[in-house]
């Protein structure tokens, strides 16, 4: 059960990237259309990936098993803890988007999820993982202890995996 709830350390970066390509590609959908059914799968898919990684989400197992060993490329491996947090944001951010569509506020839903969209695109697009810096900032004041990332303060530690 202890494996049911755990998330990759190191995670794959590329994998990152797909899933947060196709969290754009459902906010779109929705900022879109207004359909509230597309939250289901979005917001789903959040809360799967903070609790189990890639394990229990469709998205997750379409990037990590069909999509990322397709890709030919050197991938890059980033530390967990941090995109975990990221996920947990997007959580957040879906369930508030869910409920204010529940409660008739679909124009706020649809403003929450547009921004959940901005950050996924910069995770998508450039590389960039917005919760990943809140995290290192967060770790930085002391709000996030450092036991829980000791890679994230170590950089040379990373490099030399890369090498290897």
């Amino acid at each position: 059960m202890k494996s049911l709830f755990s998330f990759p350390n190191p995670a794959n970066d590329t994998s990152a990237r797909i899933v947060a390509t196709g969290a754009v590609l459902m906010s779109l959908a929705y900022v879109i259309t207004g359909n509230g059914w597309i939250l289901i799968p979005l917001t789903y898919g959040f809360i799967a990936r903070v609790l189990t990684g890639p394990t229990l989400s469709p998205l997750g197992q379409l990037a990590v098993r069909v999509i990322t060993p397709r890709i030919k490329i050197q991938h890059k491996l980033v530390p967990g803890p941090p995109k975990r947090f990221a996920q947990a944001i997007g959580t957040v951010f879906t369930v508030t988007a869910s409920v204010l569509f529940l409660i008739d506020m679909t124009t706020a839903s649809i403003v929450v999820i547009a921004m959940l969209m901005g950050a996924a695109s910069l995770e998508a697009f450039l590389g960039f993982c917005l919760g990943c810096w809140i995290f290192g900032k967060l770790m930085k004041v002391g709000l996030i202890p450092e036991a829980v990332c000791i890679e994230c303060n170590d950089i040379s530690a990373r490099i030399r995996a890369q090498m290897n």
